[in-house]
């Protein structure tokens, strides 16, 4: 998508340059010409530029959050482990008051 732009600027520049010499050539001189096609050019480099530097950002940050949905799941699959296992283990209302009698009735035997 980024490059897509990319190319649409870089078209649009060319015609920028197409347009300002056919319709100025008249009105300008060739030195002031050349000026405006460098000053253009130099635009058109700081585009390019900043489109690399984008780029990279958002590669860098889309790899992050790759990461991130990888801990993420990991995180999620144990915690359902867990889950299911606290409740797999954990001893039903009757069985936890008949273990305390029992432990109630040893220490007072």
């Amino acid at each position: 998508e980024l490059e897509n732009q990319l190319t649409a600027k870089s078209k649009t520049l060319d015609e920028l340059k197409q347009s300002l010499a056919s319709n100025g050539s008249a009105e300008q001189t060739p030195e002031a010409q050349s000026f405006r096609i460098a000053e253009l050019c130099e635009m058109k480099d700081s585009i390019v530029n900043q489109v690399a530097q984008l780029k990279a950002s958002m590669e860098s940050i889309l790899e992050q959050w790759r990461a991130y949905d990888e801990i993420y799941a990991e995180v999620s699959l144990m915690t359902t482990r867990y889950l299911y296992c606290i409740d797999q283990c954990k001893p039903s209302g009757e069985e936890a008051s008949l273990e305390a009698l029992k432990k109630q009735l040893k220490t007072l035997q």
